[in-house]
């Protein structure tokens, strides 16, 4: 029985419009299709075998099952993953990817021989609707379909096939040079079959695919290496026919082990979606840029009052949160969710990330859209009635309201950058009275969101507590590094929401009997993100030396594929949350520039 392996033993492929993970034994344990936020067929993730996988390796544990791979790596700078396997009988290569699509979805999967004669085995099970929903499995010609619903995947190979106890297997042996692909292909069940795939031209297109587009990388650094393949994990989030970009391509992996925040990810959270255009503004691909410009102006319409924080890959706005009791969770760690409630929330600073996106798209050249600086005009607007009201902050906490203080923050930077506008004469709007609100804003964060005794901000008005997205204070010009307050706050966090390893926890969350600030029973890990806007700040401060062994030590917790969960869980040493995270590998290309540019950097 194979049990889901630790986050960081996955590797991500994908097509960019939805991905699936590998583990180091070759199992596929997680797929939607045809979408990221599509229900998925291989759901052994977050339960067991009975809700889906697809393993492949060679025959040489007990059962039949596969060791994990003695290597693993992409090739070169693309998302084309390669795992190896040495046995007694030989060795064994095993080629994963998903092409870049150019009709139906698929996932590729080539085995060839390197030494010797190495018996494999591909078992394949598939169970649609998360795992509930088992499928009338046939032969069509040479071809096996699985069937239910609407849902449709086709199985191609030359290998010979066989069912047993609902699942798909094929036993054979590769000798040094010999190749043998499996396809799984999706298309609607009312439709024609899928094209029968071509293995060998798909790996050679989808490796050319991801050579041009890495070209396009602006930052020769030191730290090119992590920078790269952070891009490419981003633009593997980017779903593709719209320019949305999905948080993580999974729902539901825990914060806390066996805790209950987990969480559907597969969505565009603009705040989100805003940083990771910037990071890709800054390293040269205006493309993705420009199409999540395209695609905020379609989803916000001409509606900007009502702005969400988060929207469908499409823009689509209902994302009704249920949880699926059938599955028992990422090593029992319940309830797995689909969907998300916090949609609905109040988060102000959501208007500060979208207008900096865009003053940012606007600074660097993006071609001029009208309507984008009529939406910014339209979003002041809306900020200068309700920026002094409480709102649940970047957290999405569950609990009561407050006057956080990274978002009365944030909406200083949403006038800021919009009275920057004006005063660059693109657009006309009341330059002096938003020159006041600013001052305004700034005035009553700095006296209400100051804790004067202890030299440091708070995490909202009137409170004790800390808050590491207070970090981001000099980051976006609130107020400059060399601010007696900015450096005391920095050193509180420090002190107070700092691990042993130095890592940043997001704020004090209580024990697991106790609801915390945020309304959430249970503790998390170290947030990667605010580890990352940490050595930002040291390096801000002038603390450069401090600044990149803490951000080494960041990249440190990468798995061996450069890949990054949400958290980091100092007790167990492990990565927890949704995987990979977009927001851990935005930050960590923007540490990287920034260190860079101060020559903070060793060699």
């Amino acid at each position: 029985m194979h049990v889901a392996g630790r986050i960081e033993d996955y590797a991500l492929i994908g097509d960019m419009q939805t991905a699936a993970l590998v583990c180091r034994d070759g199992t596929v344990d997680w797929l939607c299709l045809p979408r990221f936020d599509s229900p998925a067929v291989f759901a052994g993730l977050l339960g067991t075998e009975e809700h889906g996988f697809w393993r492949m390796g060679p025959v040489n544990g007990p059962g039949g099952r596969s060791a994990p791979a003695d290597r693993r790596r992409y090739r070169g700078d693309s998302l084309v993953l390669e795992s190896e396997w040495d046995t007694p009988r030989g060795t064994v290569r095993v080629i994963d990817f998903m092409p870049p699509r150019d009709g139906a979805p698929q996932l590729i999967r080539i085995v060839e021989g390197v030494s010797g004669r190495v018996p494999m085995r591909s078992a394949l099970r598939m169970r649609f609707s998360y795992g509930w929903v088992v499928p009338w499995v046939h032969k069509i010609d040479d071809r096996t379909v699985a069937v239910a619903g609407p849902d449709s995947v086709w199985l191609d190979t030359e290998a010979e096939t066989y069912g047993k106890d609902l699942t798909t297997y094929s036993d054979f042996t590769v000798s040094p040079g010999e190749r043998i692909a499996f396809t799984i292909s999706w298309e609607p069940s009312h439709k024609q079959p899928p094209a029968v795939a071509d293995p060998e031209g798909s790996l050679e297109a989808t490796e050319e695919f991801w050579r041009e587009w890495v070209e396009h990388c602006t930052y020769h650094g030191p730290y090119r290496d992590a920078v790269v393949r952070s891009l490419i994990t981003l633009k593997a989030l980017t779903y593709a026919p719209t320019g949305g970009i999905v948080a993580a391509p999974t729902t539901s992996l825990p914060e806390c082990l066996g805790g209950v925040r987990n969480w559907d990810y597969r969505f565009t959270w603009l705040r989100d979606a805003a940083i990771t255009l910037s990071s890709l503004l800054r390293t040269g691909y205006r493309e993705e840029a420009r199409a999540w410009r395209e695609w905020l102006l379609r989803a916000v319409a001409g509606d900007p009052e009502n702005l969400q924080i988060m929207y469908g890959i499409a823009g689509e706005r209902e994302l009704g949160e249920n949880e699926l009791t059938w599955l028992p969770g990422y090593e029992n760690s319940r309830p797995v969710r689909v969907g998300n409630g916090a949609a609905g929330q109040l988060q102000l600073d959501v208007y500060g990330e979208v207008t900096e996106a865009l003053h940012l798209a606007h600074m660097t050249g993006l071609a001029r859209n009208d309507y984008a600086s009529l939406l910014q005009l339209k979003l002041i607007q809306w900020v200068e009635k309700h920026w002094d009201e409480p709102d649940e902050g970047i957290w999405e906490v569950r609990g009561p309201r407050r006057h956080f203080v990274h978002s009365k923050v944030m909406t200083w930077v949403a006038v800021d950058r919009t009275v920057k506008l004006i005063e660059s004469g693109d657009v006309d709007g009341p330059l002096e009275r938003w020159k006041d609100l600013r001052e305004t804003i700034h005035r009553d964060v700095c006296e209400k969101g100051y804790d004067k005794e202890r030299n440091t901000f708070t995490q909202s008005y009137g409170s004790q507590e800390l808050d590491a997205s207070l970090l981001l204070i000099p980051q976006m010009g609130f107020l400059p590094p060399d601010d007696k307050r900015v450096i005391g706050t920095i050193e509180a966090i420090q002190r107070e929401l700092s691990t042993e390893d130095g890592f940043v926890l997001r704020y004090p969350t209580s024990g697991a009997d106790d609801l915390g600030v945020d309304g959430l029973e249970g503790e998390e890990g170290a947030f990667l993100a605010c580890s990352f806007w940490l050595a930002d700040d040291l390096a801000m401060i002038g603390r450069v030396d401090e600044a990149r062994t803490l951000f080494e030590k960041l990249l440190s917790l990468r798995n061996d594929l450069g890949l990054l969960a949400e958290e980091w869980d100092p007790k167990a040493q492990r990565q927890v949350g949704n995987f990979p995270q977009a927001f851990s590998h935005v930050p960590l290309i923007d540490t990287a520039l920034r260190l860079t540019a101060s020559g903070a950097y060793g060699g």
